[in-house]
């Protein structure tokens, strides 16, 4: 089976390639050079001059800075177990993750936490909340970080801490908001993919909760239910963020994040110009204008229209039909050409047996139907028997 890649490829052009910047831009090149292009980007030690920088810092007493009232506390305390369990070599990590914070606990700084996972991480929670101030839960730490000067100009839907006491790994997914990812502890790997790639991610479905997530387990997918997850990775890009760093990923864009023990990163969210931009009584145009677009690109396309036409659309009569032509072809071409069309032609399917059954059984059909319509038209008789008087 010939794979289909290269219509893949022409997804990942250069125009959608990672960049990396020394310095951190001005709002208004940001705007204009990084944010209208919806490709991700990383600036290089963008927040070392934040007071989280040093004061947030494990291996410099961050751990007790960060000993603030319940409940993030006992999840602090855990990290200053694992730490010293790392140092002697007796740490443990195990598969259990928890999203938000803790619930309070008694006597918090009791050790050890003999009943608390040795794999914690506390993900999403607000630092800054604009659309609702009622979930802010760590606001004490907003004055050690500084939102960026090129974001300066956004209306910021919310800043987060994000925060792990052993190795841990996201889902795939993307978000409905572009996202500055800064990184003020430990070491993040983030693997990405554009939105033009969602079709080889199996986004789950649209009306459900978790419509932002890929259906494929990356660490061990099933081709057999995923077939165009074969060539996943290789039109992913993937960036180590060190201290310091930070990562535009716009909206859209699919990720996973890996980081390493004891990683501390704050987000800023923020709606892109296009989502504030739109207007609802501007829906049904919108959609028609993205509609035809896709149409559009689905005609050049051509392979995954012409699976949808013979393994959905495909009609008896269209099925003599399409290899009568074929027929006729073989008889005009060499052997070479011939093999090389049909490469082409069943390399264009996910599975390329059901193509052939597809096709196969409409000559069936219409085989079977136009036996049925001699017997009738000639013989007066029809499937079930003889009609009556005959």
């Amino acid at each position: 089976m010939v794979s289909n890649r290269s219509s893949v490829r022409t997804a990942m052009e250069e125009s959608l390639q990672i960049q990396r910047l020394e310095e951190a831009p001005s709002a208004r090149d940001f705007e204009s050079r990084i944010e209208s292009t919806n490709v991700p980007a990383v600036f290089n030690g963008c927040v070392k001059d934040w007071k989280a920088f040093s004061k947030w810092n494990p291996s410099n007493g961050g751990l007790d800075y960060l000993q603030v009232p319940l409940p993030f506390s006992a999840f602090i305390g855990l990290c200053k177990q694992r730490m010293r369990h790392s140092e002697d070599g007796s740490g443990a990590c195990f598969e259990s993750e928890q999203r938000g914070l803790l619930e309070p606990v008694s006597e918090y700084d009791r050790e050890p936490y003999e009943d608390a996972p040795q794999q914690i991480y506390l993900a999403q929670v607000p630092i800054i909340n604009t659309e609702n101030e009622d979930r802010v839960q760590l606001e004490s730490l907003r004055e050690d970080i500084q939102t960026p000067v090129f974001l300066e100009d956004k209306v910021l839907a919310s800043t987060n801490l994000w925060m792990n006491n052993a190795q841990a790994r996201s889902s795939t997914h993307y978000d409905p908001h572009h996202n500055l990812l800064c990184i003020v502890s430990g070491c993040k790997q983030v693997v990405l993919w554009p939105p033009s790639a969602s079709a080889i991610l199996y986004p789950m479905p649209i009306y459900g909760e978790a419509s932002n997530h890929s259906s494929v387990p990356l660490e061990n997918p099933d081709f057999s239910n995923y077939p165009r997850a074969q060539c996943l990775m290789e039109y992913s890009q993937k960036v180590i963020l060190h201290a310091g760093d930070a990562l535009f990923i716009p909206e859209g864009w699919f990720h996973q994040v890996d980081s390493d023990d004891l990683t501390i990163a704050v987000n800023f969210w923020w709606r892109s110009n296009i989502v504030s931009n739109m207007s609802e009584h501007m829906d049904a145009y919108y959609l028609r204008i993205i509609l035809r677009r896709l149409t559009d690109k689905e005609m050049k396309n051509f392979p995954r229209t012409l699976e949808a036409l013979i393994l959905h659309l495909l009609s008896p009569v269209g099925a003599e039909v399409l290899t009568c032509k074929f027929e006729e072809m073989d008889q005009q071409i060499t052997e070479e050409d011939r093999n090389r069309f049909y490469q082409v032609f069943y390399g264009a399917f996910d599975d390329q047996f059901a193509a052939m059954d597809a096709i196969l059984n409409g000559k069936e059909l219409f085989a079977l139907q136009a036996y049925k319509n001699v017997l009738d038209k000639y013989l007066g008789v029809d499937w079930g028997g003889p009609k009556p008087g005959v």
